[in-house]
């Protein structure tokens, strides 16, 4: 066996240009011109063998005059290439390994960096840091409220709302400072009133100006997450429309946004079925159920979409079941979709908001902030169908059960005759 031909590569770039083409199945314009000047103007006859299938296939396309070869003999031959390459290589001054580890190193830089499978890795992230900030918010609250409770209690009777609380108690300090603050711009002015007739009489006690230095400060704290958290809560908005319309329109971003970080990525996601989707985030519960034999949950995660929140409590678990199949198609539709349109999401909801109605149409007043008109093509969804079969199965069991009480009635009275007969 003799080198025929052979090549080096200018570059680390030239080469990892290469080898992500050859990953994909395709040639570059490297490979391209490399056969053309050693196989095609040579009118060489021979035969090709290919180890990649869909590479060689892009090559027959591409060279009609070049016949492909790929079966398992031409997997033996390009195994003793690989083993007597540095025999093959011995006129070129060359380090192979030191040329595969750069290789290497460029091509996982490249996949972490281009690999469309890590765009979602942002909001897997995202969405655990806003869960994570509303539990340091809730907390934060909690300790304002617990520590200026001591020395102005009714305010938290008045004020539920943390944010606004945190911006009053920053403001104002000291309750014997209500007179010489505006509260106007955080509060509205029946609110500022009873603020104000609350603070004269409040029952609190004093304390320092160190002491309220320090509520302040966690109050100011409680404030700059608060703003944080609504600039990441636009980022994963934005974030999501981009990445997962579909699913958007479907359940909303926090909630798609959950299930892509459940499942780990949008692929991942894609590849679960719609029962799986449907108890997403319910594993423990499904456990349960399982190992006592009692019944499984009908949602998980999904439960916090606002669809199912419009639902009555007889139809959740049916609305539960489209939604998780509608839910499914979109993902899938975004994750694998060449375009990115919402089409099959609002094809979708109106397929859930059909299941939803009780005459199997799609209301006309608006849910949520959107609003939804039933198309003169889609076809009534015919919501008694599903339960039809249900109840006639529960009357044919009942009148079993029925008909052998009656049968065990009647062979007892049977017996009993007998025994008094024969007495």
């Amino acid at each position: 066996m003799t080198l025929q031909g052979f090549r080096k590569f200018s570059g680390t770039t030239e080469a990892l240009a290469s080898t992500t083409a050859l990953l994909e199945g395709r040639m570059d314009d490297t490979l391209q011109q490399f056969l053309k000047t050693s196989v095609v103007q040579k009118g060489i006859e021979a035969k090709l063998a290919v180890a990649d299938r869909k590479l060689g296939t892009h090559i027959s396309e591409v060279f009609k005059n070049i016949e492909v070869v790929n079966n398992g003999n031409v997997m033996e031959l390009f195994r003793c290439v690989r083993s007597q390459l540095n025999d093959l290589l011995s006129n070129e001054e060359i380090d192979l390994n030191q040329m595969a580890l750069g290789l290497s190193h460029s091509l996982g830089r490249y996949k972490m960096k281009f690999s469309p499978d890590k765009v979602d890795v942002m909001i897997v992230q995202a969405i655990s840091l806003l869960d994570d900030l509303d539990k340091e918010i809730n907390t934060y609250s909690m300790r304002v409220k617990e520590w200026y409770g001591w020395h102005f209690p009714e305010l938290a009777r008045i004020l539920s709302d943390n944010l606004s609380y945190a911006r009053v108690v920053k403001l104002m300090g000291q309750r014997s400072n209500i007179n010489s603050v505006d509260l106007t711009d955080i509060l509205e002015e029946q609110t500022v009133a009873i603020v104000t007739n609350a603070a004269g009489l409040s029952m609190g006690t004093d304390v320092t100006d160190q002491d309220m230095k320090h509520i302040r400060d966690l109050a100011e704290q409680v404030i700059e997450i608060s703003e944080y958290r609504e600039e990441l809560n636009s980022y994963i908005k934005n974030r999501m429309s981009a990445i997962a319309p579909n699913l958007t329109v479907l359940v909303g971003e926090l909630v798609g946004a959950r299930l892509i970080a459940h499942a780990g990525s949008l692929i991942n996601l894609a590849k679960h079925p719609a029962s799986t989707i449907q108890i997403l985030g319910a594993e423990k519960a499904l456990f349960r159920a399982l190992k006592t034999k009692k019944a499984t949950p009908k949602y998980g995660l999904i439960y916090h979409a606002s669809l199912i929140g419009q639902t009555t409590s007889k139809k959740k678990g049916k609305v539960s079941r489209v939604l998780a199949n509608k839910a499914a198609l979109s993902c899938r539709v975004d994750a694998l979709g060449d375009e990115s349109t919402k089409k099959i999401g609002i094809e979708s909801l109106q397929a859930v908001l059909r299941a939803m109605s009780a005459d199997g149409k799609i209301p006309l007043a608006p849910i949520g902030t959107q609003s939804y008109i039933s198309p003169a093509s889609s076809a009534p969804y015919n919501a008694a169908a599903d339960v039809k079969m249900d109840l006639e199965g529960e009357n044919n069991v009942e009148k079993g059960v029925k008909r052998k009480r009656e049968d065990g009635g009647k062979q007892k009275k049977e017996k009993k005759r007998r025994q008094t007969t024969e007495s």
